[in-house]
């Protein structure tokens, strides 16, 4: 290969800016890109609404697959295996990654779903310890196992194909529909399980009704995989795939992807970390802390959070907008300082008893975890390259999700336990917020930029045409030295539109 390609392979589309002709703009269409969004937020939505019918139903699955006895014991078993799911997720981001990175993103994406509507769909036929003994809670953690392992591809994937579809200057609101369809599956399995307590009696949800939310999603898992289907490959990944060549030998290597990419790397992880400490915080940990730490009402504690959740939705899409036309560093950065600033008033507030304060304090969380909910999506894939966007942030996504994501809500409680201190809560979330503002230091801001290795992106041929006539170079990468090897030598060709 030339010097050229070899570059190519390994970084993606480039060239300089006077190179730049009106072919090499990518065109996006608005009735595909808003099938492409509705595409990868069922997907995300099913992810989570199988975690909303899990955390819902806990201790009902605790009684139907593990031996009678404790009822602590049975819900602590039926956690463990809610978070073995976890423990694959970076594994499934190894696999799915590189296989995205290879072969294209809706392929994987029809594959992830099809594992994860599998996976949740099993559950709701698995018999109960009753009828068939330990193997009862034996395929129950293998239906866990393979849900986890397929959400290993699933999220790092779906950002990777929104923000490989949308245009330049409207990503970041393309973006946020994915984490509006986490909230949206939440909200739809945890109000699912609420409607089915109310309408059957103990002894039916035991004996079938637990079944129902399962069963679900085989239906939604089939829609889901037909939407995906019906789209094409995102612009980005035919760029690419147009300038290099076909042969394995000329893609990027696991190793590569270490050696070059290993600070975006780390500050991806970063990022991830004060994003999903805040989210668990917030939506899986608050209701627990609520009823057994405060003493609240269980009842009123879950009616609260599914309530500020109903209020995120649509804030979610205005803090993309909001994103695009201030930047991901002020909505990132602001988010964590107010998270250092806020959040012991915040726990004060919660502390309180009244539901109004108890409220406010819920929501301004919300709130902060609006900025990140909001902007991430469209930050963490423009960090990366397109030969390796896929399996970068699937791999960074997943490892840093499972350390610190994951396990917040089980340290948090312990910390709490250990120390009696009920604001722990609020000094593990600023440490988090610490970390992701130093951390968002170091990025550099992309609103409004073509992605890194791809060509630029518009709505319009008169964008298109304004944007070729520009005298103006349309970005320079100035990260693209520090990550490229020794040769070829880079610089000289650093004026890219990525």
């Amino acid at each position: 290969m030339s010097a050229g390609q070899a570059l190519s392979a390994q970084f993606g589309w480039f060239k300089a800016s006077d190179e730049l002709t009106l072919d090499d703009v990518t065109l996006v269409n608005r009735n595909t890109l808003n099938r492409a969004v509705a595409a990868a937020a069922l997907g995300n939505a099913m992810e989570w609404f199988d975690f909303g019918v899990y955390g819902y139903i806990a201790i009902t699955l605790g009684h139907v697959f593990f031996p009678a006895g404790s009822p602590t014991v049975q819900l602590i078993a039926t956690l463990a295996t809610f978070t073995a799911a976890f423990v694959v997720r970076p594994l499934g981001g190894l696999v799915f990654g590189p296989l995205g990175d290879r072969y294209g993103r809706h392929k994987i994406l029809a594959l992830t779903m099809i594992m994860m509507a599998l996976g949740t769909f099993a559950i709701g036929f698995i018999p109960g310890y009753a009828q068939i003994g330990i193997a009862a809670p034996v395929l129950l953690l293998i239906a866990r196992l393979v849900q986890g392992f397929s959400t290993g591809g699933e999220y790092g994937g779906a950002a990777t194909f929104l923000a490989e579809y949308s245009t330049d200057r409207r990503r970041g609101m393309v973006g946020s529909w994915l984490e509006f369809g986490t909230l949206g599956g939440y909200i739809a399995g945890a109000g699912t399980v609420t409607a089915l307590q109310f309408a059957l009696s103990d002894s039916e949800m035991l004996a079938w009704g637990w079944r129902i939310p399962f069963l679900i999603a085989g239906p939604l898992g089939l829609l889901g995989l037909y939407m995906r289907l019906k789209l094409e490959e995102t612009p980005a990944f035919q760029a690419y795939s147009a300038e290099v060549d076909a042969r394995e030998s000329d893609r990027p290597r696991l190793g590569d992807l270490f050696r070059l990419h290993g600070p975006q790397l780390a500050k991806c992880m970063g990022l991830v970390l004060v994003f999903n400490v805040t989210d668990y915080m917030l939506l899986t940990y608050m209701p627990n802390y609520l009823t057994v730490t405060m003493g609240y009402a269980q009842s009123k504690g879950l009616l609260l959070i599914i309530l500020v959740m109903v209020v995120m939705m649509p804030l979610n899409i205005v803090g993309g907008m909001f994103s695009d036309r201030l930047g991901r560093r002020p909505m990132i950065m602001g988010a964590c300082a107010a998270l250092i600033l806020l959040s012991v008033p915040c726990l004060l507030l919660i502390g309180t008893g009244s539901d109004a304060l108890i409220f406010l304090g819920l929501m301004l969380l919300g709130i902060a975890l609006v900025c990140f909910t909001s902007s991430m999506p469209a930050t963490l894939p423009a960090l990366f390259y397109t030969p390796v966007r896929y399996s970068a942030l699937s791999i960074a996504f997943n490892v840093s999700t499972s350390l610190f994501g994951g396990t917040t809500p089980l340290v948090t409680a312990w910390l709490v336990e250990k120390t009696g201190d009920p604001l722990v809560p609020a000094y593990y979330l600023m440490g988090a917020a610490a970390i992701g503002l130093v951390t968002m230091l170091t990025v550099r801001e992309t609103a409004g930029l073509p992605l890194r290795g791809s060509p630029p992106a518009v709505e319009t041929r008169a964008e298109a045409v304004a944007l070729v006539r520009s005298d103006e170079p349309v970005t320079v990468d100035p990260a693209l030295p520090d990550l490229a090897p020794p040769e070829p030598e880079l610089p000289a060709r650093a004026t890219s539109l990525a």
